[in-house]
């Protein structure tokens, strides 16, 4: 997070809150659904785990770029904006690996791998977010 030149840090509005959690939601489903599909094809197993761990970063792009105008962003609130799409990604998937761990397949060994692979996805989103968090010039 940025401070203005006035000492102010870059706040987000309650409607930027909660877009961006929503945009959340979907991130952390359609990754735990991506898990399911691709933990059975041996897709998280050496080499090919490790081009899917490669793959998440140009992957990630993307869906980082779209919350700045999903949530009206300013570049000075990719980070935080980021910060709460992943911390309610990482809610979400904490409670289901607790509570609803067939969501993610029926192999334990495989619903560990996907979690590992949701973690480093939020990891790469939030450098990724830092890496673009830019002072606004307005």
């Amino acid at each position: 997070m940025t401070t203005h030149s006035n000492g102010t840090a870059s706040q987000l509005t309650s409607a930027q809150i909660a877009i961006l959690a929503i945009y959340g939601t979907i991130l952390w489903f359609l990754a735990a659904m991506l898990v399911r599909n691709i933990g059975p094809m041996g897709a998280l197993d050496g080499v090919w785990g490790l081009a899917a761990y490669a793959l998440v970063i140009p992957g990630t792009i993307p869906a980082v770029l779209l919350a700045r105008p999903l949530a009206k962003l300013r570049h000075d609130q990719m980070a935080i904006g980021i910060a709460v799409v992943t911390a309610t990604a990482l809610l979400l998937d904490g409670v289901a690996h607790a509570w609803f761990p067939e969501l993610y397949g029926t192999d334990p060994a495989l619903i560990v791998k996907g979690a590992a692979a949701i973690f480093w996805g939020a990891g790469v989103g939030l450098v990724l977010a830092f890496i673009m968090n830019k002072e606004d010039s307005k």
